[in-house]
């Protein structure tokens, strides 16, 4: 399918001088990593030529400070092995600098007839993040933005024959501005952030191109009518130019198609093979570019026939189809850091590595989390058959953006969605995770339609967690709805226009004695052993079926496939040296879902009509004044209290606590299952960055739900883990206000009111299953009492079903 070949790197400054240095953690690649051999593959699969050259390899490297003039014929102290980031141990650097510059020469084969009749383009894979390049002193390039890759004409600045020198200036300061960065650091802290990595981070290489060139590719399959749409986008000089384009399965020729260049053809590909992970058939594609019938260029590339789009189940609810079959997307988060190469991994095997493992492990999707890839991780999952969500990398958390930080966010989702729009592989664009560097929810419903205007044939995500963190709240906009709970699985549920999916869930952690980054690991839930483990994905993932059963989901995305740095949540640790989990029994459970989650199931169930009244199921008035029990006048549920004292209430008397007390009913007085209201009237001491929980239920992990003053967002809230419910405002300490949360199972909802009046409501099909007791005063989440409350409590009332809005609005001013 290739084209071209490894080639050897082109002759640089001796190599003596360089060392690696020492990662924390090997890799099986690390010691493979040599300058006669760093990343020696062919970088362009999708536009391959014959003639053509590596410039990995060592070159030369100094730090720099800001306006520095660059040190031409000067050579530099330190050697770096390209194109391994600075922070790298294969860098042979392994520190940051905030400005760089690169140095080596370089000769061109005289076999190439550049200057005569072709030109020499030198390409760069990726550099972090503003780069300038000059080749013999004179500046050919100039490129902003640490993810995309782009090319130098130096044809006219080349100084003969012999040696060209060329010199590359880079500025990366990471979060120390506003530029995307993903999950890079600074400062890497010991939970989800990391090592930066800057500088050049993917290949670097030269090729001779004619005067009049194919450019790119333009390619879009179209399974129903059985065509590829292409368009040959042309580049030099202008002339009469035409295209001929041969697809081929194998050495058999399927059609050959002529046309002009930059105008759009229609390819036909009948009988098409179509490409699926159980499938993954890829078609070659020779294409021949002509000057008045004369051959001036020619390429080689290859394309997938395949379709990603969304139809409504047998439930009448949007799921999404692959090549028009109902398709469970079973997902990793895969974050692209290793030890010792940080962005790059140390070898093409290791590259393709991580991936291979997700067919092992059963996996059909991979999300390629807020970071991009050099082109032939893309080409391996072309190959291998896996579909790939593919995020934008956002800028750094806390905080809005200015305005010319988002304008150049923009244009960096631009050119990344430009770039890798021909992947097979790719089936969806994520502009936004979980608020990160958002800066208002027109804006991210905006650029939602721009990247499907960009792109109509995948699938847009607007953003990813958008019931979590920083987010703005949802715009409605794009193909998806998504949502993250850890461990979860969320249970977001598809809108009239929009499938549902999980972003994010799991993250269940286990420490590996000799192959942690730091002495201790972090993750969302710990276990002792391999095989607790197992036991808890294998259980978590029986969830995921029963969301993509019952609520339609459409798909899930387990975090992670590595352990990475602090986080040792992962299938593999980080070194890729062990396996945590037993993968066999991770297998099956994941294409069980794969195979069961075809939409033929769903829809709410009916909770049934339950007790009618007013009075509840259970009833707490704490007009007692006295002791250490709260009588329930309804069911008989009596509550025995700890670090509470009687107060003044509402109506008559009430309870107070101060940041450590409960009122504990000893029994579960919600089935949560069904569908349940419950109310209280509750004042806050104080209303800060902190959870403070009015009545919850525990389930001996986190609680099944939770009527609570929410301290992130400073608002009064329902929530079930991964989801709340939110009031408009933030509450004054020391008002009394009337709460109302509904779990409305038939529906698919949880409601918030606030005095009588409806103040959200969000989709919630699934809901933790309890057995736990009701609490008033404190939450439970993972497995320990938090979020106690600073303030009072009046008239607490459990129903068994659904209230409607009247009847909320005549309980909030009942008595009055």
């Amino acid at each position: 399918m290739l084209a071209a070949v490894a080639s050897p790197p082109a002759q640089a400054q001796t190599s003596t001088d360089w060392q690696p240095g020492e990662p924390r953690l090997v890799t099986p690649w690390t010691e493979d990593v040599s300058p006669d051999n760093a990343l020696p593959e062919y970088p362009r699969p999708q536009l391959t030529r014959k003639d053509w050259q590596n410039l990995n390899g060592v070159w030369e490297f100094a730090g720099a400070s800001e306006g520095e003039q660059p040190p031409f014929g000067e050579q530099l102290d330190e050697r770096i092995l390209v194109p391994y980031p600075t922070e790298s141990a294969l860098s042979g650097i392994q520190r940051h600098e905030d400005y760089m510059w690169y140095r080596r020469t370089f000769e061109v084969p005289r076999n190439w007839q550049v200057g005569k009749h072709k030109d020499l383009r030198i390409n760069f894979g990726a550099i972090d993040y503003k780069a300038t390049v000059w080749v013999n002193g004179q500046e050919v390039a100039n490129h902003q933005g640490g993810f995309g890759a782009f090319s130098a004409d130096v044809t006219d600045a080349l100084d003969g024959k012999g040696e060209q020198e060329i010199v590359v200036g880079v500025e990366d300061r990471t979060d120390a501005t506003w530029q995307p960065v993903g999950k890079q650091r600074n400062v890497p802290d010991r939970g989800i952030f990391y090592e930066g990595a800057s500088g050049i981070w993917q290949t670097v290489w030269m090729e001779p191109v004619a005067r009049s060139h194919v450019e790119t590719l333009g390619m879009e399959p179209d399974i129903d009518s059985g065509t590829l749409g292409l368009t040959v986008h042309s580049g030099g000089e202008d002339g009469r130019l035409t295209v001929e384009a041969t697809v081929k399965d194998g050495k058999r020729r399927v059609s050959r198609t002529s046309g002009d260049a930059d105008a759009p053809l229609e390819v036909p590909v009948p009988d098409a093979k179509l490409w699926s992970p159980d499938s993954p058939f890829l078609y070659d594609l020779d294409v021949v570019l002509k000057d008045r019938g004369r051959v001036v260029d020619r390429v080689s590339s290859y394309f997938g026939m395949r379709e990603i789009g969304m139809v409504e189940g047998e439930d009448g609810r949007q799921r999404i189809t692959l090549n028009g079959e109902i398709t469970f997307l079973m997902s990793t988060l895969d974050q692209g850091y290793w030890p010792d190469g940080i962005f790059t991994a140390p070898t093409d095997e290791a590259l393709r590595f991580d991936l291979e493992q997700h067919k092992v492990l059963g996996f059909n999707t991979v999300r390629k989390h807020i970071k991009t890839e050099p082109d032939r991780w893309y080409y391996h999952a072309d190959k291998l058959g896996l579909l790939v969500w593919q995020d934008m990398p956002s800028m750094k958390t806390g905080g809005r953006p200015p305005a010319d930080a988002q304008d150049q966010f923009e244009s960096e989702l631009q050119e990344l969605v430009e770039q890798k729009k021909n992947w097979t592989s790719i089936i969806g664009w994520v502009p936004f995770n979980e608020g990160w560097g958002e800066w208002s929810q027109e804006a991210t419903g905006r650029i939602a339609d721009e990247v499907k205007e960009q792109d109509p044939t995948r699938l847009v995500n607007a953003h990813s967690g958008v019931n979590c963190c920083d987010s703005l709240g949802d715009s409605g906009k794009g193909d998806v709805i998504d949502w993250h709970a850890y461990p979860g699985p969320a249970t977001p549920v598809p809108d009239d226009t929009r499938v549902s999916i999980d972003g994010e869930h799991g993250g269940y952690g286990l420490e590996v004695e000799d192959h942690m980054w730091f002495g201790e690991g972090h993750a969302y839930e710990m276990r002792p052993d391999s095989e607790s483990l197992t036991e808890a994905y294998v259980e978590n993932q029986r969830e995921v079926l029963a969301a993509a059963r019952n609520c339609a989901v459409s798909g899930a995305i387990y975090t992670q496939i590595t352990d990475v740095e602090h986080e040792v949540n992962g299938f593999f640790t980080y070194d890729r040296q062990v396996e945590k989990m037993d993968f066999e029994q991770v297998r099956k459970i994941n294409e069980q879902i794969i195979r069961e989650a075809d939409g033929t199931g769903g829809g709410g169930t009916d909770p049934g009509p339950g007790t009618p009244g007013l009075a509840g199921v259970n009833a707490y008035k704490f007009n007692e004044g006295e002791g250490t029990t709260a009588a329930d006048s309804v069911g008989g549920a009596d509550a025995e209290l700890t670090g509470a004292e009687w107060t003044t209430g509402v109506h008559e008397g009430g309870l107070s606590f101060a940041g450590d007390g409960e009122a504990d009913s000893g029994a579960p007085l919600v089935d949560t299952a069904g569908s349940y209201s419950v109310s209280a009237w509750a004042k806050l001491d104080e209303a800060g960055d902190g959870f403070q929980t009015v009545v919850s239920q525990d389930t001996g992990a986190n609680s099944a739900f939770f009527l609570q003053y929410s301290g992130q967002d400073e608002r009064w809230a329902m929530s079930f883990v991964g989801l709340r419910t939110l009031s408009p405002e933030k509450p004054e300490p020391g008002r009394w206000y009337h709460l109302t949360g509904v779990r409305d199972a038939q529906a698919g909802t949880v409601e918030l009111f606030v005095d009588g009046e409806k103040v959200d409501e969000q989709g919630a099909c699934g809901a933790a299953e309890s057995t736990g007791n009701t609490v008033i005063g404190r939450a439970q989440y993972g497995g320990n009492e938090v979020d106690h409350l600073r303030g009072d409590v009046d008239d607490v009332r459990v129903f068994d079903r659904a209230l409607s809005e009247d009847e909320i609005a005549e309980l909030a001013t009942a008595g009055e």
